[in-house]
């Protein structure tokens, strides 16, 4: 029994050496740097299209409408008329005050030309000055009361469909119609008050209508809300939105694609993350005092995911170096041996190649 026992205890503490003697062998591994990049984040929204200007015309006296110069949905000019109403005594009465004028005037000059001739006195000659002055602001409001029974556009735009007609007696706060400025269009959409440090004016926006699926809009954040709502805890962006075609229309239900400002992140290839429950963890490359490398086992945070890419918030410094290659048969403290490192444009499935991995 003894003369079995010696050989198998020896043959045992050799297999046990040889094992030791295997585990110590340097595991190979593909490596890379933690890159560090300037990274933006999406953010994503709904929000409703407003006319870069909107007016109600109205009238701001009562009387009745003896013309309509517009059609519906018809392109107008700043200054345009639009609408006149009953006007005849006014046309008498800047007549009349046309007449004052012309005779004002022609008084005060006769009288100045006298008065350099020293035949006339100073105080009538300051007279006939006061008289002009009267008639020119007579005629001055005169002119203005014609002018308020004139319904004009005040800037370039389209209007909608009217809502008076001719004989219609018009009184001030009864819309006649709506006037829109369409050649910008305001995009109102919320932003969680989280991205509040990345939303600043100039950014560019992206926006898809259900009425045009395959057309995609393009503008920039113009303004930012002042206040953050309590409730849905959001501030309203504004954007603009080139409008050259005419078909955007206020109202218009948009999807919002809007790119945060860059900041700085930590990235390496979504090969070296590994994942264990809700744990995630890389393995660092480090010198070890033996001179040979190890491998340390390290928890880290992660943020945005980009194709390939992971962004690492905490555990990892720059410049680090992690294995993407060779991880998942390791423990922590292994020794390992880098067989390439990726960089110079190269991806590992190129290194593999080159190194028949």
């Amino acid at each position: 029994m003894q003369q079995f026992l010696v050989p198998t205890l020896l043959a045992g503490l050799l297999l046990s050496t040889v094992d030791h003697v295997a585990a110590q062998q340097p595991a190979a591994v593909i490596i890379a740097r933690v890159a560090t990049v300037e990274l933006s984040d999406p953010i994503e929204a709904l929000g409703t299209l407003r006319a870069n200007e909107t007016a109600v015309l109205t009238s701001t006296v009562t009387e009745t409408i003896s013309d309509i110069r517009f059609s519906d949905g018809q392109r107008v000019e700043a200054g345009q008329v639009l609408v006149t109403m009953t006007n005849r005594e006014q046309l008498a009465e800047l007549a009349a005050a046309e007449a004052e004028m012309q005779e004002a005037r022609r008084q005060f000059g006769r009288v100045q030309e006298l008065a350099q001739r020293g035949q006339e006195a100073r105080a009538l000659l300051d007279q006939r000055q006061r008289e002009l002055d009267t008639a020119r602001a007579r005629l001055s409001a005169i002119e203005a009361r014609l002018s308020d029974r004139l319904i004009a556009a005040p800037f370039d735009g389209v209007v909608g469909l009217r809502t008076v007609s001719v004989g219609s007696l018009l009184s001030p706060g009864t819309p006649v119609t709506t006037l829109i400025d369409d050649s910008v269009m305001k995009l109102d959409f919320p932003v969680p008050e989280l991205h509040l440090a990345q939303v600043r004016p100039g950014l560019v926006v992206r926006a898809r209508s259900r009425a045009f699926p395959e057309r995609e809009f393009e503008g920039r954040v113009a303004s930012l809300s002042n206040l953050v709502d309590p409730v849905t805890r959001a501030f309203q962006v504004r954007a603009e939105l080139p409008n050259p075609g005419l078909d955007l229309r206020p109202g218009m239900l948009m999807s919002v694609t809007l790119q945060g400002a860059p900041r700085t992140a930590r990235m390496i290839p979504e090969e070296g993350l590994q994942t264990r429950g809700r744990e995630h963890f890389v393995y660092r490359v480090e010198p070890d005092p033996s001179a040979a490398m190890i491998a340390r086992r390290i928890t880290v945070s992660i943020g945005a995911r980009i194709p390939g890419q992971v962004e690492i918030t905490a555990g990892l410094d720059s410049d680090d170096r992690v294995v993407i290659h060779g991880g998942f048969r390791l423990d922590d403290g292994d020794l390992v041996r880098i067989q390439a490192e990726i960089g110079d444009g190269r991806g590992l499935s190129e290194i593999l190649a080159e190194i028949g991995g």
